[in-house]
């Protein structure tokens, strides 16, 4: 049990149908497996960090379930379905009625996290009541947020929730610490962010990048200039 009792957060949605912005590069069943393999990284990185005290998972889909349940993860269905604030603030409530210490939450969709990036970010959270954050690569998005308490700061997310989390945070009267991590700040959306995840150097290795390769997507995405 960590010192600091952090809990981590981590929303999946129903799978079929997921990553739909990939559209014009992948197709329905390639979206599928790229959710799954980067889902399975993300979800391996998490409950293998040893300052966490324990992994949630949100989720009614039953292959997240399963993955999840054989990782070790708690599973709750209770706002699965409310999108990925409903899903993460759910969680962080059920954590506060448990007096848990702090909630991490963190996206399924940065395969290149690591379990040492997530330790270096729980290292730099300061004693609650407090708020840290790493954003992803456009600060735009909150890609990991920690609160000490679980509850301690509204959250909201969506692609516009790195400045408005800060300025939640201050609204609370909370100075928010920043960390930035290269793995947690790339998430996949676009097709555009495959060509980045691709260039990254934490890609080397993983899952995700192996079966982009397998299935060719280097050479559409340099056949489109990306």
């Amino acid at each position: 049990m960590s010192t600091k009792d952090i809990w981590a957060v981590v929303p999946i949605k129903e799978l079929d149908g997921a990553k739909q912005r990939l559209a014009p590069m992948l197709s329905p069943a390639q979206r599928r497996a790229l959710i799954e393999v980067m889902m399975s990284e993300v979800l391996e990185a998490v409950v293998t960090t040893p300052s966490l005290a324990g992994t949630m998972v949100v989720t009614v889909d039953p292959h997240a379930t399963a993955l999840a349940k054989r990782l070790g993860a708690r599973v709750v269905t209770d706002g699965a379905r409310d999108g990925h604030t409903g899903s993460v603030t759910a969680g962080l409530k059920l954590l506060a009625q448990e007096k848990r210490g702090a909630m991490l939450t963190l996206p399924a969709d940065i395969p290149a996290v690591t379990s040492q990036e997530i330790s270096l970010v729980v290292g730099a959270h300061l004693p609650g009541p407090s708020f840290t954050i790493s954003p992803a690569h456009d600060h735009l998005g909150s890609n990991t947020v920690i609160c000490s308490p679980p509850d301690a700061v509204p959250l909201r997310f969506g692609d516009n929730s790195y400045y408005p989390h800060l300025d939640a945070a201050q609204r609370c009267n909370i100075e928010p610490t920043v960390i930035h991590q290269p793995g947690i700040a790339m998430d996949i959306d676009h097709p555009v962010d495959l060509a980045m995840f691709l260039r990254l150097p934490q890609s080397i290795g993983t899952r995700t990048r192996a079966f982009l390769e397998a299935e060719g997507i280097p050479k559409l995405l340099a056949d489109r200039g990306l």
